[in-house]
């Protein structure tokens, strides 16, 4: 069975999207592409490296959730940066055809960004699940990018892209403010050193903050005429300042 904690990007709407945009990006890439519009296959490479990094980096960054969240934000937001570059293709495509990208009140754009997609059940089973429900939300746009006509799977994927944009914009706006109100896992760390310290320092007799009464924990001066010499700070440090000469 995967641990949820560590494997949780399999629940998350933006990696399933991203999933399907890669999948459909594969399909169009081998439908349209050629030697004759595409003769080295760098137009290929690219379109198909974009989207294979939108749900890989989304992968990545939330499984390094526990450890590092400055991480987890930076890879996705990789994630997006690469949707935008995937989606200026589609763009590109739109133009060489000379069509224009579908208007946001066209019947099929209505229709496109209003396919809501299912919430995932994995059970115990997830590689399994998560690969069925994600071919189910994938043929749930199979009448736009499956049709013969380029220019509808092109818009099609161009409205997906931007719908992923969105929802990642939103993911990065929860994640930064759990890092505002949590911290990160550095600072995560810092609290549980300082913790054991004050600890510590109550188990051998550490004496009290003069201006809180707090227990107070030895520190070193980094810098000043006293540096290099212990004290006693206060373990609120820099909440309080309160020294102590240790004699």
């Amino acid at each position: 069975m995967l641990e949820i904690s560590r494997f949780g990007f399999y629940w998350l709407d933006t990696w399933i999207l991203g999933n399907v945009i890669q999948l459909a990006t594969q399909d169009f890439c081998i439908r349209y592409l050629n030697r004759t519009n595409d003769p080295c296959g760098r137009q290929f490479d690219q379109m198909t490296q974009a989207a294979r990094s939108v749900p890989a980096n989304i992968a990545e960054g939330s499984s390094r959730h526990s450890t590092s969240r400055e991480t987890e934000m930076k890879l996705t937001d990789v994630a997006r940066a690469s949707l935008a570059e995937l989606a200026n293709d589609y763009l590109n495509w739109l133009l060489r055809q000379e069509c224009m990208p579908w208007s946001v009140n066209s019947r099929d754009y209505q229709a496109v960004v209003g396919v809501q997609l299912d919430r995932p059940e994995y059970k115990d089973d997830v590689l399994h699940m998560s690969s069925i429900h994600i071919l189910a939300q994938k043929h749930k746009f199979d009448q736009w990018i499956n049709r013969s006509d380029s220019a509808v799977a092109a818009n099609c994927l161009l409205v997906l892209c931007h719908r992923l944009i969105q929802m990642i914009g939103r993911q990065m706006d929860t994640l930064l403010k759990t890092f505002r109100e949590e911290g990160g896992f550095t600072e995560g760390l810092t609290a549980e050193r300082l913790a054991y310290r004050k600890e510590q320092s109550v188990e051998g007799g550490a004496p009290s903050c003069p201006v809180c009464g707090q227990p107070m924990i030895r520190r070193t001066a980094k810098k000043g005429i006293h540096s290099g010499r212990e004290f006693w700070s206060c373990s609120r440090y820099p909440e309080c300042t309160g020294t102590r000469s240790i004699t």
